[in-house]
């Protein structure tokens, strides 16, 4: 990812708009509980591959192809050896605790290879409402429970590259320590991550800010404690690792030690002052224990650094630098040994932008380095590798450089490189846009070139602006924070690049002409040229239009239904409109700067906007506004409205904050009033779809509190009734930035999370039939069917998916499905359901919002479990006493 994802934490608006930032909302006074029917929903990432920063890269140092990778505000993921991609762990997070998607620290745990901890929370300031939390699973992620802590993380704070800052022993591991930011120390647990206390006796908590003057608490941050490293040769199994290393954000006392198992601490002698040690590994074969230097906290800073090699044996200090200070203009980050051959270092020079990031590696424990790549005559470049990015097409950034920069780049931020400690041959690095990763190595030391390849299917880590699926042309046009954006015709296949012509660093809202789909803009942020961009066919082709003074961001944009002329809402300027393609803009009137700004769909001259409560409305294209005598309306700007495709003047408004209005309303004179839904307690985006099967009115979407529960809810009869399409296992924290049907497919939505990419679901209701509540009979009955997946296995546990249908002619108004199993197998924790077990029968029954399945509908849950010798599926289920076909 680029520079240019600071931005996004440290301009964004308290609306949330831009990526990295969702609004802080209080909670809400519970209202009277509105009854939710429940559909089984499929969800899919729309593919991306990456797009956003992995600072860090996790192995298991005792089982083999067991590896996860943490990203800054997305999640973490585990590695799936089978099928070469990543797994999200972590998409149970919810809207309201958001900002544990971001992972500040991973730990796999080398005695339990089943269990993995990690270390949450996106920002340290204001801006993310919660504490941190250690999160612990014994399922390899499949399922968490968490440890709340009495400060907070910052994923996506300076210095998120350092560490790991969380580490389990290696000899008992029920001992884990963590190190924390803002002043609050060293932490320790006792009990496997349940519950944490501060190490009293840790003498330095750190005092390196990036920028003291900055006043919002984001650059000014003390960064803490940054890694800690256990040297296992100093435990036996069972007894608590005697020797600690620990790395302090402060340049002049960087590294402690203790020698008594966490019992006493103190600054290691002869160390190197004037840097901070953002990585500290231990080789415990040879007694080394090597450090990656730089003058700032990165992962975008850094204009010097060394790299040092320390005696655990003797205490001697060797500077071991492949650079000579005088000659670095980055720092050093990325640090890793091969466990196969200890000897064997590599390190990264992870902020150097131009023209290219380095990978250094040495073979006599840092005596002598090679390069990556190197100069023969300058500019020109002679690489020990070459470069295949053709599953990820984009990653080239449509760039033509001239040398001695070249695209696709090595990488940029690389500040996660791990060679992998079963097989010399594999390394993983992250970039701040994707996982690179080789399978041949060891062709560097023989002389030949190794390949790299993008190895990040799976990972999808980018936060959403904006989105639109229109009547015809590509199913899906993106907005994106820092990649600018894309258009998918094919949800399953990575687009072969983002949007060029003009190439916006993030994309901020985008558009088309309803009636003539073909016309599409966007409008974005970048540091110098325009901030608008025009397609004439459905976004396969760009080019760019021109800016009106004074602009100095996206803002909002809207296109009117017949793609005549266009509204521009920028930052840094009024709003304005324009006839044709944005070669000359005039101000209009009547609406204030800031405003968010709408088409209808059907009068190619009225425009609406939205600013501070009041809605506006112009019936000129854009030259003059009118304030709306509408009231009631949200105070703030965390405020997303639509006009409905089909029907003049029809308008739906989403936002609010629990302090004021906060919820859904409807218009359907042009916003001249709203009607407030008094089924739904808060709303923050609203979108619209295909119409159900005999429906007269478009299915609509939203990310919402309906009925005292958070989640995506969907309405075929025009908002009276909600059918909750997501389940507390889907969830990708926050989703309201936002969300849109298909028009051509029912049941389809698109929804934008801040760090998990594009999610899209469908439906299992295929027929489109009734939006929310059925009047179904008392108790199941008819024929049924289950079918029952394992869906991940290993040793000791495994995860599974059973999906119950409803093959009979009436609807259910409960259901409850029972069957044994054949292994003794034992259920750990089950989602979507409420569950009994005795001895090796369960019966699983509805929760009250999914208790209601449609003749042909079907009804999902999941769970882990333990097993031991065999894990053989059940036979047979039964729904109270009636036998399901197993499909």
């Amino acid at each position: 990812m680029r520079r240019t994802r600071i931005l996004t934490a440290v301009l964004a608006l308290a609306a949330g708009l831009l990526a990295g930032t969702p609004p802080a909302l209080a909670a809400s006074t519970p209202k009277a509980t509105t009854t939710l029917a429940a559909d089984t929903y499929t969800w899919n990432n729309a593919r991306i591959d990456g797009g956003g920063f992995v600072p860090g890269i996790v192995f298991n140092r005792s089982e083999k192809n067991l590896a996860y990778a943490r990203t800054d505000i997305g999640g973490a993921y585990r590695w799936v050896e089978s099928s070469k991609t990543w797994t999200p762990l972590l998409d149970s997070v919810g809207f309201a605790d958001w900002g544990h998607t971001g992972v500040v620290s991973l730990a796999s745990d080398s005695v339990d290879p089943n269990k993995v901890y990690a270390a949450v929370g996106t920002y340290t300031n204001s801006w993310d409402p919660t504490n941190g939390a250690v999160l612990r699973s014994s399922d390899r992620g499949a399922s968490w429970q968490k440890a709340d802590l009495p400060f907070k993380l910052g994923g996506n704070m300076p210095g998120r590259g350092m560490g790991e800052r969380l580490a389990v022993d290696p000899n008992k591991n029920s001992v884990l320590y963590l190190g924390a930011p803002s002043g609050k120390g060293l932490w320790r647990s006792t009990d496997s991550g349940a519950s944490w206390s501060q190490v009293t006796n840790f003498p330095n908590v750190g005092n390196y800010v990036q920028d003291s003057t900055d006043t919002s608490g984001y650059a000014s941050d003390n960064q803490g404690i940054v890694w800690v490293t256990f040297d296992e040769s100093t435990g036996t199994s069972g007894s608590a690792t005697q020797t600690v290393y620990v790395g302090v954000a402060d340049k002049d006392n960087a590294v402690y030690r203790s020698t008594d198992g966490g019992a006493t601490w103190s600054r290691l002698a002869g160390q190197p002052t004037g840097y901070l040690a953002h990585k500290g590994v231990l080789d415990a074969a040879n007694g080394y224990l090597y450090l990656a230097y730089s003058d700032k906290g990165g992962p975008y800073d850094g204009g010097k650094g060394q790299l040092w090699r320390y005696a655990t044996k003797t205490g001697t200090w060797t500077n071991i630098s492949p650079v000579a200070e005088a000659d670095t203009y980055y720092g050093f980050s990325g640090l890793t040994v091969d466990r196969q051959h200890p000897g064997t270092v590599m390190a990264t020079a992870y902020s150097s932008w131009w023209p290219d990031t380095q990978i250094f590696r040495s073979t006599d424990s840092g005596s002598t380095w090679t390069k990556a790549w190197d100069y023969t005559s300058y500019p020109n470049r002679s690489n020990r590798y070459t470069m295949d990015v053709s599953s990820v097409p984009w990653l080239t950034f449509g760039a033509n450089p001239s040398l001695p920069e070249q695209t696709p780049k090595l990488g940029w931020m690389t500040e996660g490189l791990e060679i992998d400690p079963f097989n010399s041959a594999r390394m993983m690095y992250g970039t701040g846009a994707t996982v690179f990763g080789t399978e041949n190595l060891t062709n560097w030391d023989s002389g030949s070139q190794f390949t790299i390849k993008p190895m990040v299917q799976g990972l999808e880590e980018t936060a959403v602006n904006d989105l639109a699926s229109p009547p015809s042309g590509a199913p899906l046009l993106s907005a994106l924070g820092d990649i600018g954006g894309f258009r998918h015709t094919d949800l399953t296949k990575v687009p072969s690049m983002m949007y060029t012509s003009p190439n916006l660093t993030s994309t901020t809202s985008l558009d088309y002409a309803e009636t003539s789909p073909n016309t599409v803009v966007r409008v974005g942020n970048l540091d110098s040229g325009p901030h608008i961009g025009f397609s004439t066919d459905n976004g396969a082709n760009w080019f760019a239009g021109t800016d009106p003074s004074g602009v100095t961001g996206g803002g909002t944009v809207a296109a009117a239904s017949d793609g005549s002329r266009f509204v521009w809402s920028p930052a840094g300027t009024g709003v304005q409109y324009t006839t044709g393609f944005g070669t000359s803009w005039s101000a209009a009137g009547g609406i204030p700067s800031g405003a968010i700004v709408e088409s209808d769909r059907v009068d190619p001259k009225t425009f609406y906007g939205f600013k501070s409560g009041k809605f506006y409305v112009s019936s000129d294209g854009g030259a003059t506004f009118t304030a709306s005598a509408a009231t009631g309306l949200p105070s703030g700007d965390s405020v997303r409205f639509k006009a409905l495709p089909g029907t003049k003047g029809d308008v739906w408004l989403a936002g609010g904050a629990s302090d004021g209005a906060y919820g859904l309303w409807h218009s359907t004179d042009g916003g001249a009033s709203f009607t407030k839904l008094s089924n739904v307690d808060q709303a923050d985006t609203i979108g619209f779809g295909k119409a159900a099967t005999g429906a007269s009115y478009q299915t609509l979407y939203t990310s919402a509190k309906i009925g005292g529960v958070r989640g995506i809810f969907r309405s075929t009869d025009k908002g009276a009734s909600w059918t909750r399409i997501n389940d507390d296992a889907h969830q990708w924290g926050w989703t309201g930035a936002a969300i849109t049907g298909d028009p051509r497919v029912y049941g389809r939505v698109y929804i934008a999370t801040n760090g998990r990419g594009i999610i899209y679901g469908d439906s299992s209701d295929s027929s489109g039939g009734g939006g929310g509540g059925t009047d179904p009979t008392p108790t199941p009955t008819g024929a049924c069917s289950v079918t029952y997946k394992i869906t991940n296995q290993w040793s000791g546990g495994f995860q599974a998916d059973v999906a119950l249908t409803n093959t009979g002619s009436s609807a259910w108004s409960g259901w409850s499905l029972g069957w044994t199993f054949p292994d003794g197998q034992k259920i750990t924790q089950l989602w979507n359901a409420d569950y009994t077990q005795t001895d090796a029968a369960v019966t699983a029954k509805n929760l009250s919002w999914n208790a209601n399945v449609a003749a042909g509908s079907s009804v999902s849950f999941g769970f882990t479990g333990s097993w031991s010798g065999t894990n053989s599926k059940p036979a047979t289920f039964k729904l109270g006493d009636q036998t399901c076909t197993v499909v």
